[in-house]
């Protein structure tokens, strides 16, 4: 992928043969390197994506109190489909790989019985003889051994980016705001948010949240490596989501997992006024206080005697979702980093989103 000015340039292939992939579909570029020789084939057409329905994704009512993604098989990109497949090639190969390197271990252990069996039974210059072909054939499957292991470590998806230095600087900032949320005292997965009867509860809070805790952090994909540190959100009720330049992947497993363009994401940040009835994270501000038990004018009500006053705290919250049906809602105990991490991401995806323009508008002119 390469990250410039000119707009972004994605190529799936070696040299001599590669995919392009874009918004108005799939092109095999095919050439003779140093005869001059090139030839670009439209393989799909994606240009009546924005105007035909997609019925592949399901519209399906759920209730306004779960918050949840759609099924992960239904939420990759129209245009993010070629990679999805080059990485479920990749973990394919070498699942493949690694079922025959077991084979050969398990062979290569029978060989040397072998050659011991024949030490012991060496009476004659045809076992001597024996004992060098098995020496010959050990040596044969160590080497096959050391191979596969070098082809296991090379079957992946590799991403090779490319950015002009105001882009980069731009992901840069990306990153360490999100290593800097990460380490927010508390982070929690909103699962669940539940409209509560104030008068019935007597309580100030009138919407109740189902919030189970997580963890944010650098972690990678082993079907695809990149020179840049990949920025991982653990999902408390699906697939986790990794952050790649362009792209993000849902995954729950290797053959179960889904891409989503960065330029198509959603990510809208806001203040939340809780009340919290636990404890105070440490990172965390109070910014008011109320009643265990208020009445409508906020003052306590005195027909509870054991009434005590408990903190309104003020908490980030990140709203993630797609066109596709991504749909995910995170709360941190520090509202600065994850304001800090929101702007950073506005600032990076306003500019992904005018690369691919410019990228969608030379295809057009192509």
């Amino acid at each position: 992928m390469n990250f410039s000015k000119n707009g972004i340039s994605t190529s799936i292939g070696v040299r001599g043969a590669s995919m392009t992939l874009g918004k108005k579909g799939t092109y095999l570029n095919t050439s003779v390197p140093g005869l001059g020789i090139y030839n670009r084939q439209k393989l799909s057409d994606n240009s009546n994506s924005e105007t035909e329905p997609r019925h592949d994704i399901p519209q399906i009512a759920e209730p306004e109190d779960n918050i949840f993604s759609v099924d992960v098989q239904k939420i990759t990109s129209q245009d993010m489909q070629g990679i999805k497949e080059a990485i479920i090639s990749a973990h394919e190969q070498r699942k493949e790989l690694r079922a025959d390197l077991k084979k050969i271990k398990l062979s290569l252990i029978f060989s040397k019985i072998k050659l011991i069996g024949s030490y012991i039974f060496l009476i004659s210059l045809f076992s001597k003889t024996v004992a060098t072909s098995i020496k010959n054939d050990i040596s044969a499957k160590k080497n096959a051994i050391d191979q596969l292991k070098e082809q296991i470590d090379n079957c992946y998806v590799k991403l090779d980016i490319e950015f002009e230095p105001d882009i980069k600087t731009k992901y840069e900032k990306l990153i360490k705001t999100f290593k800097t949320l990460s380490n927010s005292n508390r982070i929690w997965d909103i699962t669940g948010a539940y409209h509560q009867d104030t008068r019935a509860t007597r309580s100030a809070a009138s919407t109740s949240v189902k919030k189970i805790d997580v963890k944010f952090g650098i972690k990678s994909l082993e079907d695809i490596k990149s020179q840049f540190e990949t920025l991982w959100m653990k999902n408390a009720n699906g697939a986790d989501l990794f952050f790649y330049p362009s792209f993000i992947v849902m995954y729950s497993t290797q053959k179960k997992f889904a891409l989503v363009g960065l330029n198509e994401l959603e990510l809208t940040h806001s203040g939340v006024r809780f009340v919290e009835t636990g404890t105070v994270p440490q990172d965390s501000k109070v910014i008011d206080r109320t009643w265990a038990k208020v009445n409508k004018n906020g003052s306590p009500d005195k027909r509870f005697k054991d009434n005590y006053q408990i903190p309104i705290v003020k908490y980030g919250e990140i709203n993630l979702s797609s066109g596709t049906g991504l749909n995910e809602e995170y709360q941190f105990s520090n509202y600065e980093y994850s304001e800090e991490f929101a702007k950073a991401f506005s600032d990076y995806q306003k500019l992904i989103k005018s690369l691919k323009q410019i990228s969608e508008q030379t295809i057009e002119e192509d």
